[in-house]
Order: C-alpha cells, then sequence, then structure tokens
C-alpha cells in the first residue's frame, strides 16, 4: 500500500487494465503538459526521444500493459505494477530482470508539485521514457544483479548510486546540462531547481557519489553530472564493493542539508 493513507493501490481488472476517473485523468493531463513544456529544454535527448518512443499524451493515465509491450519491443525492458513501495530484494529482482516497478496510483491536486513517495505519473512519466535507451537499461540490469549480490550492509551506499543517477541524475549535452533523472521529470518544483543558478551541479564521481547522503523530503541540494549513459554502465564494471567499503571507511561527507535531530 502507499505510505500516504489518503492513496489507495489500483488494482487491475480481468483485462489487465486499471480504472482511472475523469479526475485522476485530469490530474495526470495537467502534470503531462506542464512538465513536458518546461523540460524541452532542460532534458536530455533521449529522454524526450523516449516520450515520443512511448507515444506518452496528455489524454490519459497510461496503461502498464501497453507500456510494457512497447518497452519490450524497443529495449527488451518492461514495466510491472505494483502495490506502491515494494521491499529491496524485489526491487532489484525486477531491475535485474529489465523490468520497472509501477505504483499505479496518482497524486491528487494538493500534491501536484511534489509527492515523497512514488506515483504512477513518477513512474511513467519520469521512468519510462529512459527504458527506451539500451545503455540506460544496461546500468539498471546491472545494478539489479549487483544489488542481489551484495552483503545487505553495503546496500545503503549501493543505492545512492541509484538515488544520484536513476533519480536525479544530470548529463553534459551539447555543451548544456540536462537532466535525466526521474525524480526531476515528475516533479515541477525539483525541475524548477535542478536547472537554476542555485543548484549544486558536479562532476560525477564514484567515490563522492557513495559518501554523499540524501534526504526525499527536499529538493536536491546537490546534483552529479554523467558524461554519457555508457559511462554509467562503465562504473558498474568497476569493483562496486570495494568502492563501497572505500567509502564507508572514509565516511559520509558533511551533509548539504538540515540533519533531524
Amino acid at each position: 500500500m502507499p505510505l500516504n493513507p489518503a492513496y489507495t493501490s489500483k488494482t487491475p481488472g480481468s483485462d489487465g487494465l486499471y480504472a482511472y476517473s475523469d479526475e485522476e485523468n485530469a490530474v495526470w493531463g495537467e502534470l503531462f503538459e506542464r512538465q513536458i513544456t518546461y523540460l524541452k529544454t532542460r532534458a536530455c535527448r533521449a529522454y524526450l526521444d523516449g516520450v515520443d518512443a512511448l507515444g506518452l499524451t496528455p489524454d490519459a493515465v497510461p496503461q502498464v500493459t501497453a507500456l510494457n509491450k512497447r518497452l519490450t519491443q524497443l529495449t527488451g525492458a518492461g514495466v510491472v505494477g505494483v502495490a506502491a513501495i515494494i521491499p529491496q530484494s524485489e526491487f532489484s529482482a525486477l531491475l535485474a530482470a529489465r523490468k520497472f516497478p509501477v505504483a499505479t496510483f496518482i497524486r491528487t491536486r494538493e500534491d501536484m508539485d511534489y509527492l515523497e513517495e512514488p506515483d504512477i505519473f513518477h513512474e511513467v512519466f519520469g521512468h519510462a521514457p529512459m527504458l527506451t535507451n539500451d545503455a540506460f537499461c544496461q546500468f539498471l540490469e546491472r545494478f539489479g544483479t549487483l544489488a542481489l549480490s551484495l552483503p545487505k550492509t553495503h546496500l545503503k551506499h549501493l543505492y545512492r548510486l541509484f538515488w544520484f543517477t536513476v533519480e536525479f541524475g544530470m548529463i553534459r549535452e551539447g555543451g548544456a546540462v540536462k537532466a535525466f533523472g526521474a525524480g526531476i521529470m515528475s516533479s515541477p518544483a525539483e525541475a524548477a531547481f535542478a536547472s537554476s543558478p542555485e543548484a549544486k551541479r558536479i562532476e560525477f564521481d564514484l567515490i563522492t557519489v557513495l559518501r554523499t547522503g540524501y534526504r526525499i523530503d527536499i529538493v536536491q541540494p546537490v546534483y552529479f553530472v554523467i558524461d554519457s549513459f555508457d559511462q554509467l554502465v562503465n562504473v558498474l564494471g568497476q569493483d562496486i564493493e570495494a568502492a563501497i567499503c572505500e567509502a564507508e571507511t572514509r565516511g559520509d561527507l558533511p551533509p548539504r542539508f538540515e540533519v533531524a535531530a
């Protein structure tokens, strides 16, 4: 179930389709129109091409089965409808199979600008377009396989790599820095801040990423910038366990945010 009791997970019908109300479709449409207009000059080409390849429109909340079929044709990736937050082991196993879990409820107007937990707008508008990029899918697949093989004590640091790439990553493209992370794409507040002069954007460095903590309830105080999606794939060709051990030995960097008492 979703963490917020105001939301209820969707259950598919016998045809595999999820029912969305007129209001839910309207929320999807308003978010889509607002974000796609804003992102046209701020999102990377792979993301924008992915939106087109999937045929995403503001007309209605997309159906998981249709998206899964299209992704399978494009990159052999796919999406799976889930209740909401799932165990980390299940999440990792899906990634290892080139599948991405999709929470099927959608936010209300009260949470239009930001929602801590993932809804279908975050999952589909944020994540799905990047699943049309093969190098990105390779990274997710390798990440999931690695997460299943590492000791549980290392997973906190490993998932920092996921957070600062898949969720909030940025990429250098045509002399500019563009976004590709789903947390930026699906949040109006995050998208505005990530491209602002106030945002801290630094070169991607694995050890620095592994030593950087984060909070899920604020816009990110730092974004890491990669040069290509092949760079991400190559990162997972390194000895990640050794890198995590080094990061643990050196300790976390001073937080760039207020730490709760």
